[in-house]
């Protein structure tokens, strides 16, 4: 197993990874969407969070070797189910290759975040 971790992504807020690459296997942890630069969320707003939350998965996926295509798996989680919609506006952007998914809503979310996405990638 072999940790993964890029500066283009935003740390770790507690004692995990950004991703485990074991095998051929990628299994990242949620991310949600601060800007890696500042720390902050990059919007107040569904839409502006979750481009944030595929850009730092896209950072992730880069530092292992990998991209979107070789995502075979995501979990999605929603601060409130009535952003689905915008939500999957812009997932549909970055997951074009249409792996497998479940979303949900979650009472809470890290740090107030109004969507979270983790993925499970192969080489």
């Amino acid at each position: 197993m072999k940790k993964i971790s890029t500066t283009n992504a935003p740390a770790a807020v507690g004692p995990y990874s950004q991703a485990i690459l074991c095998g051929d296997f990628l299994f990242t942890s949620g991310q949600i969407g601060l800007d890696p630069a500042t720390g902050a969320f990059a919007g107040d707003d569904v839409v502006t969070q979750a481009k944030q939350v595929c850009e730092n998965l896209k950072a992730v996926l880069a530092e292992a070797g990998m991209t979107f295509e070789n995502v075979i798996k995501t979990t999605c989680f929603l601060a409130d189910i009535a952003d689905f919609a915008a939500f999957n506006a812009v997932y549909a952007d970055y997951f074009i290759s249409l792996p497998a998914r479940s979303c949900v809503a979650a009472k809470d979310l890290p740090k107030g975040a109004l969507c979270e996405v983790e993925v499970i990638a192969k080489k």
